[in-house]
């Protein structure tokens, strides 16, 4: 359900800064919503299916987590050595939900909220992964050193390695659990019946 994006510096900028790197920064978690119209559950989820974010040519989905991932970095040049001595990132998540155009009448109203609440559950365990993967980026590069490399140049290359395994390792975990919660008699499967078909 989930269309994610990322986005890394490579070059440091800002200053060292101290302490235990995962207690040093929060991520950014914001919503955009895209309106829907309609007064039934059936009316709710056509549109959704003709409004909702498009992740490919002819296809969209209800939700998506979307993120940007920036570092500040600092570099140490030691004895020609190019060690990472911190590493600062800069997370920001960006949720994308339905939300209803007009006043629902109250039965749709209920049927809504329970629908709502467990879309949105389902992209903020997209969001958890994401804030996971940061963390794992934090722990396998702060200290990484490569040697005989003054202008960190192949350093810069051995750090994308790892942040791109990381990546796709994150991705891969996202599918899976899309997979798992969207599949026939799944969570989403049942929270679309829910709506539909009010119950």
């Amino acid at each position: 359900m989930s269309v994610k994006s990322i986005f890394f510096t490579l070059l440091a900028t800002g200053t060292i800064w101290a302490g235990s790197a995962q207690a040093e920064w929060q991520a950014i978690e914001k919503v955009e919503t895209y309106s829907v119209s309609g007064t039934t559950g059936p009316e709710l989820y056509a549109s959704i299916g003709q409004k909702g974010p498009q992740i490919s040519k002819n296809r969209r989905t209800i939700a998506h987590t979307n993120f940007t991932l920036l570092w500040s970095r600092k570099y140490k040049t030691d004895d020609g050595n190019c060690t990472l001595v911190s590493a600062k990132p800069k997370l920001t998540i960006t949720y994308t939900l339905p939300k209803p155009a007009q006043k629902l009448p109250p039965e749709t109203a209920a049927l809504w909220a329970t629908f709502y609440a467990g879309i949105e559950k389902h992209e903020h365990i997209h969001g958890d992964y994401i804030k996971e993967m940061v963390q794992k980026i934090e722990t396998a590069t702060v200290g990484m050193s490569v040697a005989n490399d003054p202008k960190c140049i192949r350093f810069k290359t051995e750090l994308n390695k790892v942040l791109s395994e990381l990546f796709q390792e994150q991705r891969q975990r996202g599918r899976d659990f899309d997979r798992s919660d969207m599949a026939q008699g799944g969570n989403i499967h049942q929270l679309i019946l829910g709506l539909v078909n009010g119950h």
